[in-house]
């Protein structure tokens, strides 16, 4: 029986993660945050480990006694603006916890002479505000946050352990959304707010920008191309996205729509103190050496993805989410 290890594996693109593999016939270990009880009801199955990804020596051990075959680091802080009220502990968490893992890796492979496999999710926001639309794995890194600085580290992390000899692969996803996205997320706060304003529960929508252009996929399908990228004969960096760009008026527009409401500008309030200057304008996907490389292609479209968060929403507050 093939043997998985994943960090995050009670975040969104954990838990689907760890239903796949489970149902793929692997023994699943899980590094949960202490007192996190979530893991039973997501993914039941999984065998989980208390922990933090900044503690170098648990990690370590837990890698040399689960000896995985494949690893998928996806923990870390997510948001790029909490990384900004701390900028530290976004750096320990979200890039020196890669080098930790990524070092348990080798070390293991070194001592038994079995290859594992080392994914590192990494993110659109290395490349910061990039001229060059789209990205491709050639496009200069260059972050505007502490979350983005984080995660670059992290991919230069991988591509040194790769020239060493450890199967490790970065993928840079972007915007990747599902009904598991927490409500501090703009998609899933505007998928619920339209789900609740069409029950009567909500009077109005506040936004701080409209215009932000993003590469939103489906999260399953880039949990997909991990695996993918885990079990490719050469270990590489590839850009996983959509291809397609939509700005947050056209995520709201969707949404709203699959609501049942009409014309969704009556309902969205404008408030400056949810913009966020530093955001990058753009960010738009080049995943053809994925699709090329890896044979990935993208299942869920834009709008079948917002629809499918706002079913889930209204079912999560009682209402008829069948139509």
């Amino acid at each position: 029986m093939p043997v998985a290890l994943i960090t995050g594996v009670t975040g969104q693109d954990g838990t689907y993660l760890a239903r796949d593999l489970l149902e793929q016939g692997f023994e699943v270990h899980g590094l949960v945050k202490p007192g996190d009880a979530t893991l039973g009801d997501r993914s039941p199955g999984v065998v989980g480990h208390e922990g933090d990804v900044t503690d170098s020596a648990l990690l370590a051990q837990l890698i040399a006694k689960v000896k995985p075959d494949e690893v998928y680091n996806l923990a870390g802080q997510t948001s790029v603006a909490a990384s900004w009220a701390d900028p530290v502990g976004t750096a320990a968490s979200t890039g020196t916890a890669v080098a930790i893992m990524a070092q348990g890796c080798w070390e293991l492979q070194e001592r038994t002479g079995r290859p594992v496999r080392f994914v590192q999710a990494s993110s659109a926001e290395i490349f910061g505000a990039a001229a060059q639309v789209p990205q491709n794995e050639s496009t200069t890194i260059s972050p505007v946050s502490p979350y983005g600085a984080a995660k670059s580290f992290g991919h230069f992390i991988v591509g040194a352990f790769r020239s060493r000899g450890l199967h490790a692969s970065s993928c840079i996803l972007y915007n990747h959304e599902s009904p598991l996205r927490p409500p501090t997320f703009v998609t899933r706060k505007i998928t619920l707010a339209a789900a609740r304003i069409s029950l009567g529960l909500q009077d109005s929508l506040s936004l701080g920008t409209l215009d932000v252009s993003r590469d939103w996929g489906w999260a399953p399908d880039y949990v997909r191309a991990m695996q993918l990228a885990a079990r490719h004969s050469v270990a590489g960096d590839f850009v996983i996205g959509s291809g397609v760009e939509h700005t947050v008026a056209d995520f709201v527009a969707s949404a709203f729509t699959a609501a049942g409401i009409d014309a969704w500008q009556d309902y969205v309030v404008l408030d400056p103190t949810f913009a966020r200057p530093a955001d990058p304008p753009r960010q738009l996907a080049d995943s053809s050496r994925a699709r090329s490389v890896l044979g990935w292609v993208p299942q869920v479209g834009f709008d079948d993805l917002v629809r499918r968060m706002v079913m889930a929403d209204l079912g999560l507050l009682g209402a008829d989410s069948t139509n």
